[in-house]
């Protein structure tokens, strides 16, 4: 994976861990001898909350900057190779985890390197992108989830305090506070809790010969609500790949106005937190995804707030920063 070379000109947060070459390497020589004498390349943009760096030809490596974890395992080492088989889009399958040390203090991943670029959306084909990401959500939808972790599609009731706390801090339209009103009284999903990667932003996709091949960065994933994937439509910037996305994948209205709700939240917490400065592609990102959402609304006045109970979604096909 190649994404595109810009450094964020101050840190993302007051408490990341500074990551560099030479703490790595020291890892590596202390853990992992037989991988210590490799390349190692620090991928950039980084993520917003971890540095990952190439390893050879096809390795990678991920240690969070903040809040990393404590304990070993994780979902992604029990259920990413199980999903790999699955899924018509390449995904990251772990192969190793190192350990704290006094220098570095939590667990941290070794994966399988997956090729292709990071493009924005407006040197893609956004409807061809549009359908390729459908059919990867609904393949991952359709994956048994028995068993499987509860991922980031939790009730958007769950978010309203924190998604209040960010609209206090949000220099924007003041319209915004009512569409998120809007979304919350949407009724929530009822059906069987649904396979989600759970954040699934352009910088998550990985682009081969102009076409999406792979998504990585699976920490949010696990089962819940499908409004949390559903929302990637308003994240490929246009209305008409917006309804190329939700053609290619069926969804029920009360899900697609909570995708709304979770896409505004995000952009909220987004544009309330980072700035252009320490994270200009997703506060870059953040704008579009709004103004978006909002420009829909224009379209179909009044649609989430007329959502009845009778159009529940349970009998329906399935479908730490502040991101």
């Amino acid at each position: 994976m190649m994404p595109v070379a810009i450094v964020p000109a101050e840190k993302m947060h007051a408490d990341e861990l500074e990551i560099d070459d030479a703490l790595v390497r020291r890892l590596l020589v202390q853990q992992f001898p037989e991988w210590s004498e490799l390349a190692l390349r620090r991928i950039e943009p980084a993520g917003t909350d971890n540095a990952i760096f190439r390893l050879g030809d096809d390795l990678s490596l991920r240690l969070s900057r903040r809040e990393g974890p404590t304990e070993p395992g994780g979902k992604e080492f029990d259920w990413l190779p199980r999903l790999a088989p699955l899924l018509p889009l390449e995904i990251p399958v772990p192969v190793a985890q190192g350990r704290p040390t006094d220098e570095y203090p939590w667990f941290w991943d070794i994966y399988r390197w997956v090729e292709g670029e990071t493009v924005p959306i407006e040197e893609m084909d956004a409807i061809a992108a549009a359908r390729d990401l459908a059919a990867f959500v609904a393949a991952l939808q359709s994956v048994d989830p028995v068993g499987a972790p509860s991922g980031r599609g939790i009730p958007l009731a769950k978010r309203d305090k924190e998604i209040r706390y960010w609209l206090a801090r949000f220099d924007g339209d003041h319209a915004v506070t009512a569409e998120w009103e809007r979304a919350l009284a949407v009724p929530p999903w009822d059906g069987r809790p649904v396979w989600h990667h759970g954040d699934l932003d352009v910088r998550n996709w990985l682009v081969r010969d102009g076409r999406i091949s792979g998504v990585i960065d699976w920490g949010a994933m696990g089962v819940g609500d499908p409004a949390c994937d559903v929302m990637v439509a308003w994240k490929l910037h246009s209305t008409a790949a917006r309804d190329a996305f939700r053609e290619a994948l069926p969804t029920d209205d009360a899900t697609w106005e909570r995708a709304r709700g979770w896409v505004l939240s995000q952009a909220v917490a987004a544009l309330a937190y980072y700035t252009p400065e320490n994270n200009p592609i997703l506060c870059h990102e953040a704008e579009s995804w709004l103004e978006l959402v909002l420009s829909d609304r224009e379209e179909t006045p009044g649609t989430a707030s007329s959502i009845s109970g009778d159009e529940r979604p349970g009998g329906a096909r399935p479908l730490r920063s502040p991101l």
